[in-house]
Order: structure tokens, then sequence, then C-alpha cells
């Protein structure tokens, strides 16, 4: 029984002693060095697909590499959260205006090759940013070849038949390069504001200053009438109109008038919206279409329950003022709509960076995140001159530049900002709700879901360094270090 014992315990003896070779040989493995521990490899859900333009111009709307969509937060940055429930403005579209300076070098100034491929750089969704809106001038601006309306008459004659009533000072250009935009973007949303009516409706005789004639308002309605509906034969729909272009500017060396908020009270409640509405016309009646610094006129009109009901909304500029008033008139009328219609770059601020970031966080992504449903800069196309000009200003930067010497196009600043949300924001998209970690500073963005399902993230950084960001939708999540001093649309 004694030996019984011994073998036994000697046998235990020995199995934990392998044991004990086992456990120190496996510790002593794991902490080789060129072992390392390998994790989980985390699948991804879908990609995120990335442009960006960069200060320094290295990048210029450039498509980047894709990023990787995944179904868990991958890392602690900080947080931007994307929630497609909350809806705002539904977006009609973005661009600028085919003035007749504009349409003058694109249609006389460049060769039929040149011209397309202007065209198509500003209007292709396959080459190009596919601009979804432009405004137009109803007769001449301080941006046309010459001062005209449609229905000029020698001094001391009147038409109030409108009998002379003419588009053919528009078929030279303007009228030719919208049916070659149209044949590109057959959808393209079109605006149409007048600087002035005939001399023969207003108080001074003249196109430049003076005021509607209070006896003419049903003439000059008509005008409105005739003019969208000759337009329309020329198979150019005018979606929208604004009353009077900067109607609290009227002293300007083009043409120009003013009309005071009750005066166009007057004209929209007692006569171009009822003519609209006997004419069967569904042009939108756009209000004020001056600077950020005037919310009272606007806000009068919509106030008046009889004019409202003729009345779609109110258009800004932004040459004073801040872009908050739109979200004030927002606030006193919310059912009604708002637009951006014009601003310009120029000589006095030629900084690339500086101007791309000052358009995105100001006019882009901006107005946006105050309710516009649409954002518009000033001349399309201008000459190395900055040109032709009809006494207004004499160094406004146009979208392209085109060099009439060399036949060499510049893509301004201008073009990137707009092709940051024309190229992916399409019309019928509606803005959703973005919100941003306390940490992420000198950052401004706007986030929308288009018809297709797809959604867009558009942000600008004015840093001096990278910053990295995770966005969270839903249960998707994907990080992204946007650059100094840039602009990125993310489309998934």
């Amino acid at each position: 029984m004694r030996g019984k014992t011994i073998v036994n315990s000697k046998f235990l003896f020995l199995i934990s002693s392998i044991l004990l070779i086992l456990f120190l040989w496996t510790g002593c493995k794991q902490e080789e060095p060129d072992d390392p521990y390998i994790p989980p490899v985390i699948a991804d859900i879908g990609k995120a697909k990335v442009w960006l333009t960069t200060g320094d111009k290295l990048r210029l709307l450039n498509s980047e590499s894709d990023l990787s969509i995944r179904a868990t937060r991958s890392g602690s940055f900080p947080l931007i959260t994307i929630d497609t429930s909350i809806t705002f403005q539904r977006i009609e579209g973005f661009g600028a205006a085919l003035t007749g300076s504009s349409a003058y070098n694109l249609n006389q100034k460049m060769t039929p090759a040149i011209r397309q491929s202007a065209l198509n750089s500003l209007f292709s969704a396959e080459v190009g940013i596919s601009i979804s809106y432009v405004r137009l001038t109803i007769g001449a601006s301080d941006f046309s070849l010459s001062d005209y309306t449609y229905d000029d008459m020698p001094t001391g004659q009147t038409d109030e038949d409108l009998s002379e009533f003419t588009l053919q000072k528009d078929k030279t250009d303007i009228i030719p390069v919208l049916k070659e935009i149209m044949a590109i973007a057959p959808e393209l949303n079109i605006m149409g504001s007048p600087w002035s009516p005939p001399a023969w409706m207003k108080t001074n005789g003249n196109l430049k200053g003076g005021k509607l004639k209070p006896e003419l308002y049903s003439v000059y309605s008509n005008y409105f009438v005739k003019y969208i509906q000759l337009m329309k034969e020329e198979g150019i729909p005018i979606a929208s109109v604004t009353v009077q272009n900067e109607p609290l500017y009227f002293t300007a060396a083009y043409p120009c008038m003013e009309m005071q908020a009750n005066e166009q009270l007057v004209f929209i409640k007692n006569h171009l919206g009822p003519d609209f509405q006997e004419n069967s016309i569904p042009t939108k009646i756009i209000v004020y279409d001056h600077n950020w610094d005037n919310t009272d006129y606007a806000i009068s009109i919509l106030n008046d329950t009889d004019a409202r009901k003729f009345v779609s909304g109110s258009a800004f500029h932004a040459y004073g003022g801040n872009v908050s008033a739109m979200n004030i008139v927002h606030n006193a009328h919310p059912d009604k709509d708002l637009y951006f219609t014009e601003i310009s770059g120029g000589g006095w601020a030629t900084d690339f960076g500086d101007n791309i970031i000052w358009n995105m966080r100001n006019i882009f992504i901006g107005t946006t995140r105050n309710w516009s449903k649409v954002a518009l800069l000033w001349n399309l196309v201008l000459d190395q001159n900055d040109g032709p000009t009809n006494n207004g200003c004499s160094d406004c930067r146009g979208v392209l530049t085109y060099n009439t010497n060399s036949d060499q196009i510049t893509y301004n600043e201008e073009y990137y900002s707009i092709g940051h949300m024309s190229k992916f924001v399409r019309p019928g998209a509606v803005r959703i709700s973005s919100k941003f970690d306390q940490y992420l500073v000198n950052m401004d963005g706007v986030s929308f879901q288009n018809t297709d399902g797809s959604k867009v993230m558009v942000l600008c950084s004015y840093n001096s360094e990278y910053q990295t960001f995770t966005l969270k939708q839903g249960s998707k999540y994907f990080n992204y270090s946007i650059a100094p001093k840039s602009v990125v649309s993310i489309v998934w």
C-alpha cells in the first residue's frame, strides 16, 4: 500500500512539473515582440466619396480617396451627428447670373468650341459643376452692353397697351446662350429681376432713378406677364421673378428705380398677383431683393393678409448686413420661402483661400443654414477687364474669367464655391439636421438629403491645422481629417 502511494506521488509531481514548464513557456512566448496582437477585422458597410478644395489651390474640387463607412465608431474623435428625421427647407438650386455681359462674352467673344467647353464646365453633371439655377436681368443692368427695356419709346411717347413690347435685344445673346445651357441642363431653374421699367412708366422719365407712376401699375404688371409669356414661347420657363432689383438703391449711374415697401405691397396685392392668377402664370413672386441690413421691408409686405397670398418669399443680397437677417424673416413668416440672389467677388479681395472660405461660411453654408432655398452669385462670365460693364462695378469678378486675347478661361474661387454645393446638392434636396461637437472649432457645415436618398455634408475649415472628426448618421460612422483652410463635400 505504501509503495502504491509513493508511485502516485511521483506521478502527480511529474504532471505538475510538466504543467509548470508549459505555463512558463507560454508566458514567455506571449512577451515576444515579434508576435503582436492582431485586432479583429472591422468590415466596411459602405463608402463615402470626398471632393476637396484647399486654400493653397493644390486641390481644386479634387476627387479624393473614398472613406470607409462602418457600423461601429472607431477612435474617440469629436462627433458630427446627422439626423435625417429632422428636416428644414427644400433646395431649388445654386448658381449665378447670366447677365447681358456674360451672354455677350459667351456668344460673341468665344468660339463655339470654347463656349461649349465653358458651358459644360458650368452646367454639365458629368464634366462640370452642374449649376441648377440662373438669374436673368429683365432688361438692362449694370452688366449689359447698353441701357434698354423691352418697350422703349421716343421721349414724350407712351405704349400703354404694350404693342411695341419685344424681346429682340435679348435674342442677340441671352436667349441663344440660354437655349444652349438648357440643352445641357434641361431642368434649370430661371429667375428674372428688373433693374428698371421703361422710362415712360417712371416719374422722372429716365431709366435711372425715379419711381413707377401709380397710374401705370397695371401696365407694368402686364409687362411682367408679357415677358414671362414670350420667354415661354422661346422655350424658356421663368420659375420666379423679383419685383425690383435693389429697390432702396436708386441713385446709380445704370438702370435703377426706387420702390419702397408700401409701394411694392400695393403693386403686388392689386396688380401683379391678380394678373398672374388671371393669366394662370405659375411663376413665383419674390419681394425685396436687396441687402441683409433690412428685414422690415420683406416682413411688412408679408404681414399684409391680401398681399402675402401672392408672395412665395423674400430675396436678399450680401452687400450689407449679416446672413442672420434671413433667419429673422423666416421666424416672422416661417411659411414663406427665402432666396439669396446676389453677391460678387472682385479686385478688392484677391486671396483665393480667404475668398472661398468667406463664400462658404456666408453665402453657401451661411444662407442655407438660415433657410435659403437658393444661393446665387453675380456674373457667370466676365472678360479680363472685368466687363463689359454698363456704368457699374469696374472690378467685379465673374465665376469664370475669359481672356479675349489668349482665349484662356480662368476658373475663379466663385466657381469652386458654387461647385461644392451645386454638383452634389440637387434641386429637391432637403436640408437635414447636423450637430457639431463643441470641440470642433473654426468649422462650419451644412447637410442635405437628395431625392435619391444620398446624403451630402459640406464643410469649410478655417483652422491652421488638420482637424479630425467622426461623422455619425444613424448606425453609420466614418472618420475624416479636414485640411487647414479648405472646403470639402462628402457624399454617401
